[in-house]
């Protein structure tokens, strides 16, 4: 079968590779899309990946199953969480559909490819009125970490919302919040992500190498600051920006990896009464209320910037990495 290999340097071949097979609770999906993600950039920009490849989402259709495996079947359409918890009755995590919190879960990769192998409990099943394209943001990185985030920041006092970082998964914490009824402020470098992140519906946009992005965060607020503050660039300098930015005894948010951040108690958290989360992937749980935000009118669909077949999987990567994109596709179709 046909899969990606990242080789480093900025460089994507598509390979040959063996045909998985599943074992006792996994199954084999034949992909129909898989998205990128701004996490696969560091292999596609340093070492690469020599085995297999960092795609983590994905949708497509059963191909086969391993044994044990009951509550999916061969020819169903899912979608499929990166994060697979243990499913087993004994554990609460799981129980409560808390699927990244479970002691035991597994992380599956390597979806772009004409097949994959995931856990059976990591696949969502997809009604038909979803069509695939959506279907790969309902259950991935796209909307699955926006929403997470979300949780976090539900409040009612939370109404001006700062995203520092317009990659996917700034910008789709921009069209949710929107979405949700806050004023949302993105804050970048790139020109074309400022523009996908006024389209999604931000109120005001920031060039972070043009101007001050804390002092137009002010000014956005009337000198208040932010209620709360996403950081999705994944820089430690953004991070302290979302310090600076956010109001008296409001919210920073941590989407983005990264190393470490010097803060302190005293002038960041204490004297401010700041609260600082984290919020990584999301829970399997959660996927009925992010399809139910979706059927409700959330524009998912304008995530997506570009839609390639998995031939023209370097072309993809580029245009992923030169910024000026939002939400890329390998379409398997």
């Amino acid at each position: 079968m046909k899969s990606v290999r990242l080789d480093g340097g900025g460089q994507v071949s598509i390979v040959d590779v063996p045909m998985p097979e599943p074992g006792p609770g996994q199954v084999v999906v034949q992909t129909r899309v898989s998205a990128l993600c701004g996490s696969e950039l560091h292999g596609y920009r340093g070492d690469g990946a020599p085995q297999g490849n960092s795609g983590h989402e994905g949708m497509g259709r059963i191909h086969s199953v391993g044994a044990g495996v009951t509550s999916v079947a061969t020819g169903d359409r899912v979608g499929v969480s990166a994060v697979a918890g243990c499913g087993r009755s004994e554990c609460p995590q799981c129980e409560r559909g808390e699927s990244t919190w479970c002691p035991d879960k597994a992380f599956y990769g390597s979806m772009h490819a004409e097949y994959f192998l995931t856990a059976a409990t990591a696949c969502l099943p997809l009604p038909d009125d979803v069509p695939d394209e959506i279907a790969v943001l309902l259950t991935g990185d796209g909307l699955g970490v926006p929403y997470h985030t979300s949780l976090k920041i539900a409040g009612p006092a939370n109404r001006n919302i700062a995203v520092f970082g317009l990659g996917p998964v700034g910008l789709g914490s921009v069209l949710l919040q929107s979405h949700l009824g806050r004023r949302v402020i993105g804050i970048d470098l790139v020109p074309e992500r400022l523009e996908f992140a006024r389209k999604l519906g931000a109120a005001a946009t920031a060039h972070a190498g043009q101007t001050d992005a804390v002092e137009q965060i002010r000014a956005f607020t009337d000198g208040r600051g932010v209620d709360a503050a996403i950081e999705a660039a994944g820089r430690p300098v953004t991070a302290r920006q979302c310090f600076a930015a956010v109001r008296t005894a409001g919210t920073v948010v941590f989407n983005g990896e990264q190393s470490a951040v010097k803060l302190s108690p005293s002038e960041d958290f204490i004297r401010r009464d700041i609260t600082a989360v984290g919020s990584w992937f999301f829970h399997v749980g959660e996927y009925p209320a992010m399809l139910d935000l979706y059927r409700a009118g959330l524009a998912v669909g304008d995530l997506i910037s570009h839609v390639l077949p998995l031939a023209d999987a370097a072309v993809a990567y580029g245009r992923f990495a030169s910024g000026a994109s939002a939400k890329v596709l390998l379409d398997m179709r």
